[in-house]
């Protein structure tokens, strides 16, 4: 269940302004902050938001959701600014 066209990659392409990937994921961010704050797994949130199967690949998993969520926290505490600029 993806909110994104774009599949998930491993590790997110960081930049100091939003990135493509950022506005095609943003409702992804979205969802793993909910998530989080939820009180979700980290095994629910891998395979329900980023399509991760942490049985299989727990350590992939794992530095999946530790790059989306670093970014997602971003976004919420910088990248916005850029969102709010851009039309």
């Amino acid at each position: 269940m993806g909110t994104s066209p774009l599949p998930v990659a491993d590790r997110v392409p960081w930049d100091d302004k939003i990135t493509p990937y950022d506005r095609a994921h943003f409702g992804r961010y979205l969802r793993l902050l909910d998530a989080v704050d939820a009180g979700a797994s980290s095994d629910e949130i891998c395979r329900t938001i980023l399509e991760r199967d942490p049985i299989a690949d727990f350590e992939g998993a794992k530095k999946t959701l530790e790059s989306h969520l670093a970014r997602a926290r971003w976004m919420c505490e910088q990248g916005y600014k850029d969102m709010l600029k851009s039309p």
